[in-house]
Formats: C-alpha cells, sequence, structure tokens
C-alpha cells in the first residue's frame, strides 16, 4: 500500500456494502417443518461425493439461529445481506401447494433484516433445485423454465414489497459447467457440451422469473454471473484458440444472452437448436443492476486431441494463494470491470460485485481471537481495485463480500472457510473474525457513513 494512501479504500456517497451467503450452505434443518429434498440433499449423501463426507444437514444451523446471525450484520454495520432462498422449503416438490412453514421463515427473516437496518438481496436458486423436479429432468427438461417462474410469482408476492433487490438464478455458468458437464456438484452429471441445454433453460428461466417478479411488484432485478478473466496458457494460436472458446462459454454465453439478446458467435451454431422463438427476447429482460461473482482468472491450454473437452485448465503460477489454491489477483478484477464497461456500454446497466471472497483456514487462538489477516489483505486489495475502477468511469454500486460466515462449500464441504465470522460446526458457536472488524471499520469510514442527514 502507498504511504499516502488512505488507511481505508473510499467509495462514493449510496455505495452498498453487504454480505452473501446461500440456503444450503447456511440453513440446515434439511428435513424439518415441511421441507422437500434438494439435489444438494441427494448428492451430499452420495459416497465420495464431498470432502469427508460432509453433507449441509445441519450446515449452521441458521434456521435456528437466524436472529443471532441479523445481530452479528447488524453488529457489522453492513447495509445490504444478500441471502437465498430455499426453492424446496417453499415448495417441497417444487411445485404445486406451498409450504407454508417454509414461506414464512423467510417473511421473518426479511422484517429482522429491515428492523436490524440491512436491505435485503434475495436469490431465487442458488442451486438448491428440488429432487422432485430433478427425477423429472431437472434444467434439462423445459417443463422446469415454468415451475421456476411459478415459484418467482409466490416468492415475490410474498416479500416484493420489503426486498431492495432480487437475483433469479445464481451463477448459471457454474450450475451448467459443475454440475452437468463435468458432474463435479450437483447433481453430477458429466454431459459435456450437451449441458448447454441447460445454460439455455437457466436462461429462459432467469428471464421468466424475472418477468413474473416484476409482475409481483419488485422494483430491481439483476442477475449474479461468475465471471472471471480468463488467459491463454502462451501466444500459440491453439492456446489463444483454446481460451477464446472457453471466454465464450464461461463468460459471453451469459452475458451476451442477458444483454444482448444473443449468444457469442463462435457458439451460435452449437446452440440455435436450443432456441425456441421467443427465448432470447426473455432472457434480454432489463437489468437493475448487473451482479458479477468474482474470485481469480483462469488459464486455459488448448487440450490434447484425444480429450472429451478442446480446452484444458492449467495453475496460474506466480501469483500468491488462498487455502482453496486460488490465485490472488486484484487488479485482474480492476481491468476486467474497464474492460466490461468498454465492451458493452449502453447496454450495461450499474453493477454490484455479488460475491467476492477468499478462502483461509484460521481458527480462533487461545484467546479466542482468529486473526485472518490474509482475508483483511484480500478484501483491502480487492477494494480498491474496485474503486480504481470506479475512478475510471466504471458505475459500481455495491460489494458484497463472500461470506458472512463460514459455511458448507459444496463439493468442499467443511474444509474451506470463507467467512468473516468463524464457525464452529460441532457447538455452532459464531466468532467474528479480525476481518469482520476491519469489515466495519472500513465501511464506518467512508465518507457516507458519517455525513450529516438531511432534512
Amino acid at each position: 500500500m502507498d504511504k499516502d494512501d488512505p488507511v481505508f479504500p473510499q467509495f462514493p456517497a449510496g455505495f452498498r456494502f453487504g454480505t452473501s451467503t446461500a440456503a444450503y450452505q447456511i440453513e440446515g434443518a434439511a428435513t424439518e417443518d415441511g421441507k422437500g429434498p434438494s439435489i444438494w440433499d441427494t448428492f451430499s449423501h452420495q459416497p465420495g461425493r464431498i470432502a469427508n463426507g460432509d453433507t449441509g444437514d445441519v450446515a449452521c444451523d441458521h434456521y435456528h439461529r437466524w436472529p443471532e446471525d441479523v445481530a452479528l450484520m447488524k453488529e457489522l454495520g453492513a447495509e445490504g445481506y444478500r441471502f437465498s432462498i430455499s426453492w424446496p422449503r417453499v415448495l417441497p416438490t417444487g411445485k404445486g401447494e406451498v409450504n407454508r412453514a417454509g414461506l414464512d421463515f423467510y417473511d421473518r427473516l426479511v422484517d429482522s433484516l429491515l428492523e436490524a437496518g440491512v436491505k435485503p438481496m434475495v436469490t431465487l436458486y442458488h442451486w438448491d433445485l428440488p429432487q422432485a423436479l430433478q427425477e423429472d429432468g431437472g434444467w434439462l427438461n423445459r417443463d422446469t423454465i415454468e415451475h421456476f417462474a411459478s415459484y418467482a410469482d409466490i416468492v415475490g408476492r410474498r416479500l416484493a414489497d420489503r426486498v431492495e433487490h432480487w437475483i433469479p438464478v445464481n451463477e448459471p455458468n457454474v450450475v451448467t459447467m459443475l454440475g452437468h458437464a463435468i458432474g463435479t456438484h450437483a447433481p453430477g452429471r458429466a454431459l459435456l457440451f450437451d449441458a448447454l441445454w441447460v445454460a439455455h433453460h437457466l436462461l429462459v428461466g432467469h428471464g421468466r422469473a424475472a418477468i413474473a417478479l416484476r409482475e409481483a411488484g419488485a422494483t430491481s432485478v439483476g442477475c449474479a454471473n461468475n465471471h472471471a478473466p480468463i488467459w491463454p496458457a502462451s501466444d500459440s494460436d491453439a492456446d489463444v484458440g483454446a481460451a477464446k472458446l472457453f471466454d465464450a462459454l464461461w463468460n459471453g454465453t451469459f452475458i451476451e444472452a442477458m444483454l444482448l439478446g444473443r449468444y457469442p458467435a463462435d457458439l451460435a451454431p452449437i446452440l440455435e437448436d436450443l432456441v425456441e422463438p421467443g427465448d432470447m427476447a426473455t432472457i434480454r429482460q432489463p437489468l437493475d443492476f448487473y451482479g458479477v461473482n468474482y474470485y481469480n482468472p483462469l488459464k486455459v491450454a488448448a487440450a490434447p486431441e484425444d480429450a472429451a473437452m478442446p480446452f484444458e485448465m492449467l495453475d496460474l503460477l506466480g501469483y500468491p494463494t488462498t487455502d482453496f489454491g486460488w490465485p490472488i489477483v486484484p487488479t485482474a478484477l480492476r481491468e476486467w470491470l474497464i474492460m466490461f464497461r468498454a465492451r458493452y456500454r449502453a447496454a450495461l446497466p450499474p453493477i454490484m460485485i455479488t460475491e467476492a471472497g477468499c478462502s483461509y483456514d484460521d481458527g480462533p487462538d487461545a484467546d479466542g481471537v482468529v486473526d485472518d489477516q490474509r482475508r483483511i489483505d484480500y478484501l483491502d486489495a480487492h477494494l480498491r481495485a474496485v474503486a480504481t475502477a470506479i475512478e475510471r468511469g466504471v458505475d459500481v454500486r455495491g460489494f458484497y463480500t463472500w461470506s458472512l460466515m463460514d459455511n458448507f462449500e459444496w463439493a468442499e464441504g467443511f474444509k474451506q472457510r470463507f467467512g468473516l465470522v468463524h464457525v464452529d460446526y460441532d457447538t455452532q458457536v459464531r466468532t467474528p473474525k479480525k476481518s469482520f472488524r476491519w469489515y466495519a471499520d472500513m465501511i464506518a469510514a467512508q465518507p457516507s457513513a458519517n455525513a450529516p442527514a438531511e432534512g
């Protein structure tokens, strides 16, 4: 850090600081109060799928401990909280009769957040598809789109009067690639390029849900897409071509469909058979914000000729890494945001960083202190990258760090800890880490936080 830099990164007045979580990763209560099973309930109980055989059956027990968690958010001083609603908690089979106990839970949570001065950002689908719908084909079945739109309508009509921002689908590229192309996430399919059916159905589902939410009274609907700079392994034509194709798959498929109503030219020939009349117009719903989930760049090389896929991922060497092994490249976030604005300009709505964070396995010391200085350094560097992008003309309105608390990290189980709050999974004791205190101080140090109230 330059000696002339302010102690904390500085942001414009009104910039929204928040935290993020997802239902399956924190709620637990997997079979309580009428909740139906999701594909992650099923997947996590299959031997060999999750590290150490972990499941989200209990997770952080947020379903019972939510008042304590809301109190932590109030203490943090963050004005926004992004969380997801469990589809099978509201509709146990994904359709049909509403489980009132499930919907009431989220109603209480929203009210409590507002009382604490925390504005809700709700994700409708953060990967926990009802298992009953999966047995009917899941996202490969176009009928799932209509069930999703109906679910969006139900939740919207209950909560739209109090929820600030809505996200229909979290990271449709991750659902497509990890869940259906290579099978390391639920539902564990390995369809390779045939998984593009899932991508298209998720995108149409996003559009149908956006329409339903607005009809129910939602005033701000966006997205949360996982984006990464794609770096070729070398300057060879083969590696550059492989990186270009992967960039189209990982980034372009979702950006161009949502913002421009079309698929990337490199992929159009293999996607055109999936598109029904009206689909692209449905996908291209007006977005009130574009959510970016950012973690790290990806290094891509051309795969051997006999490989199942034409590209392969390589380690990005020469950078420090998190305990997950992910490279730490905050300048890549800055440059990606600047490029994003330059490429899409008028088509691009205001941006929110809807996820960014790091995994470090720091636990309490003998005095109960969790000294996670590496997370503080990570957040400071990435927030400064965002602040610089704003100075250079990128309209970024918020930063929601992943995550409020340590939680079930999908296929990694409980090995990876992303939280500002440490969770002891045996006792469920919550311990705010040093990064929690730093984030709270950073928020309090913003000029807007100390501005006198008007009127």
